[in-house]
């Protein structure tokens, strides 16, 4: 008999409302500021006015004095901690290592200022006292002498020799570099018939999700296991910092990721307060929370993006692409946060669905008295496509070629799939885009905006003159997705017969409980609404990697596959021992195991009621990454004396398939506003 999985009319795939959104559009939602624990003390930060500068004096006596503050602490009584480390994401992977051999530095990152602060908004001090108020009464009160350094912004500065250093023991302010190459690109570029150079900047970004980064941490009454409430984006991975921070065993330190309001990736990597608060709980023998206010977010929780490229390309006189050269600099702010995930990113996707046979990128990061970046919505792809997408249109120029003409002489057809880059990718395997018809998403976003006719209309006015202009744009991007090691699900039976579903990846807003619902109503062969879906709590999954990278629908997704199709599997063997018969003569559909021959039923209560223990945990260790895609056109008709314009959108896309599938799917839509 065939699974729901296997016909038809399953559940994955089809358009049902979102499990989550009553709850939360009634104001349901239970994000970190909404846990309310008796007697629990609140915490507020002294951050750093100064971009670059020595403490010369710092006197917190008149902060302690004030009532109701219970704790004041500065680098001097946090000496027990170590410095702050993102690890895993700064691993170099071994493949990257034999291939690449980047330069990747660790700053260790102090979890409190100590003699020295490196930009606005740094931590000096941690006041902890009954309510938010008194707390920020007595950061007023804290006295802090500074001696002005010179102050880096600019990363290209900072790389120039005799720049000031933003850590002295390194010399330099280099805190990556990479280069790698494919093919032969020298003879290339000086065979080409055209040839572009290009500098192009892609500014700082804040991420500034709705809720910004909040903490909660208790000590336990009864067990002494510390719980933390908190809106990460890693719960797994911030359980184990705390654990080793705090030198306590991993098991008591259980970490929850309630209702996030957004994280963006900024929520994705550990930070210095992530450790404070616990500290300051453990100490205190006392729950203690903080919530970011928008300033904070805005000066001390990570920014990104902010990259230059000085992209060439170079092509034969038909416009085939012969070669491509990028040297560009990353800005890392003040610190490394997370290494080679967004330089590297930026390397791999820089060549995105086009066929170039020759590379040479070398990506530089840099330190500067500016906000430590991570990785935020596309981590580096976004910076690398615009660079591309522009060099595309400047040579399309040149060679006097209609922009959409270029790249489609250039797009990977699907009949080169398998198609491999010449790059190893972030997990230093060579590059290899799975599937993918680049050339079909390009013609769909010129057919929905009609370019034919937009090209005769722009010759209208360019004959008429005056002020009326009308222009198009194109952009076609792919995605790697599917990040590793590894992810869980594991799917259990609950005494009243519905299915719990944890799994390691929380949700920020994507709708977890829904997709992932159906994704194991089909599994096991259950109602979706007989799902229950938990992420974010390590005590319900033992590890996790978490949902950042658009990993989550591939890693988690597969999970819940393998762990539903298991369990299914051990409730048919269940009845079929609680039948005492045969387990190819049983049928589980909705939530009722049948033996085909009788017509004995047995439910998935009873079988609990039993004893019959149905749990599976599933591990799923994707072999690489998958691809999604899509092509945006853009057509703008502007008045440039009134500035009056009316722009319209197309886009075509095709989602995310798992390596063990390369079905893919094209949804076109077009947006229109005045």
């Amino acid at each position: 008999m065939k699974t729901p999985q296997e016909t038809d009319a399953g559940w994955f795939g089809r358009s049902v409302p979102r499990v989550e959104d009553d709850r939360l559009l009634r104001g349901q939602g239970r994000f970190v500021d909404d846990i309310r624990i008796p007697g629990a003390l609140e915490a507020a930060f002294l951050r750093s006015p100064q971009a670059h500068a020595r403490i010369t004096r710092i006197d917190v006596t008149a902060a302690r004095a004030v009532p109701g503050v219970h704790a004041v602490l500065t680098a001097a009584d946090t000496t027990s901690l170590k410095p702050v480390v993102n690890e895993a994401e700064l691993r170099v992977p071994r493949g990257l290592v034999e291939t690449v051999d980047p330069l990747v530095r660790k700053l260790p990152y102090p979890v409190l200022a100590d003699g020295k602060v490196t930009f606005v908004g740094q931590p000096i001090a941690l006041v902890v006292a009954d309510n938010r108020y008194i707390a920020e009464d007595a950061l007023e009160l804290i006295e802090v002498d500074y001696e002005p350094l010179p102050v880096l912004v600019d990363p290209d500065r900072a790389l120039q020799p005799g720049a000031p250093l933003i850590e002295e023991s390194w010399g330099d302010n280099l805190a990556l570099e990479a280069h790698t190459r494919v093919g032969d690109p020298d003879t290339a570029f000086s065979g080409a018939a055209a040839v572009i150079e290009e500098e192009f900047y892609s500014h700082r970004y804040v991420p500034s999700p709705m809720e910004t980064r909040a903490i909660q941490a208790a000590p336990g009454a009864y067990d002494g296991r510390m719980t933390v409430w908190s809106s990460s984006q890693t719960p797994h991975r911030l359980r184990d910092h705390i654990a080793d921070s705090l030198g306590l065993p991993t098991n008591d330190v259980h970490v929850l990721a309630v209702d996030v309001g957004g994280g963006f990736g900024q929520k994705g990597i550990i930070y210095v307060e992530e450790v404070l608060i616990p500290y300051a709980a453990k100490i205190l023998d006392a729950p203690v929370l903080w919530r970011e206010d928008r300033n904070e977010n805005l000066v001390a929780a990570s920014h990104a993006r902010e990259q230059v490229h000085r992209i060439s390309l170079a092509a034969d006189a038909d416009g085939t692409l012969l070669g491509l050269r990028d040297d560009f600099i990353v800005n890392f702010g003040a610190t490394t946060m997370t290494g080679l995930v967004v330089p590297y990113n930026s390397v791999i996707h820089l060549l995105g669905p086009y066929r170039v046979p020759n590379v040479d990128i070398h990506v530089r990061a840099a330190l500067t008295n500016t906000a430590p970046t991570s990785p935020y919505r596309g981590a580096g792809r976004p910076e690398a496509v615009f660079a591309m997408e522009r060099a595309l249109d400047r040579l399309a120029r040149k060679l006097n070629m209609d922009p959409a003409e270029l790249r489609a002489r250039n797009l990977i057809r699907p009949d080169e799939m398998p198609y491999r880059t010449g790059l190893h990718d972030r997990a230093g395997l060579p590059q290899e885009y799975d599937s993918g018809d680049f050339p079909a998403l390009l013609r769909t976003a010129i057919d929905m905006i009609d370019l034919p006719a937009i090209r005769l209309r722009q010759a209208e006015l360019e004959r008429a003159g005056g002020d009326h202009r009308l222009g198009v744009g194109f952009a076609v991007y792919l995605e790697a997705t599917g990040l590793g090691p590894f992810e869980t699900a594991r799917a259990s039976v609950r005494p009243d017969g519905r299915v719990r579903l944890a799994l390691g990846t929380p949700s920020q807003g994507q709708g977890h409980r829904t997709v992932f619902a159906q994704i194991a109503a089909d599994a096991i062969g259950v109602p979706m609404e007989a799902i229950e879906v938990i992420g974010g709590n390590t005590d319900a999954i033992p590890h996790g990697v978490g949902t950042i990278a658009s990993r989550a629908l591939v890693t988690a997704g597969n999970a819940t596959n393998m762990a539903g199709k298991q369990l299914r599997q051990r409730i048919i063997d269940a009845a079929a021992k609680f039948f005492s018969l045969p387990a190819d003569e049983m049928s589980f559909e909705k939530g009722v195991v049948r033996h085909t021959n009788s017509g004995a039923e047995v439910t998935l209560h009873e079988l609990i009621a039993g004893g019959y223990e149905l749990s599976e945990t599933a591990y799923f260790r994707p072999p690489g990454f998958t691809f999604s895609s899509g092509c945006s056109a853009v057509v703008v008709d502007v008045n440039t004396s009134t500035g009056w314009r009316h722009s319209a959108t197309a886009s075509a896309t095709r989602r995310t398939s798992s390596p063990a599938s390369s079905r893919s799917t094209s949804r076109p839509s077009v947006n229109s506003s005045r």
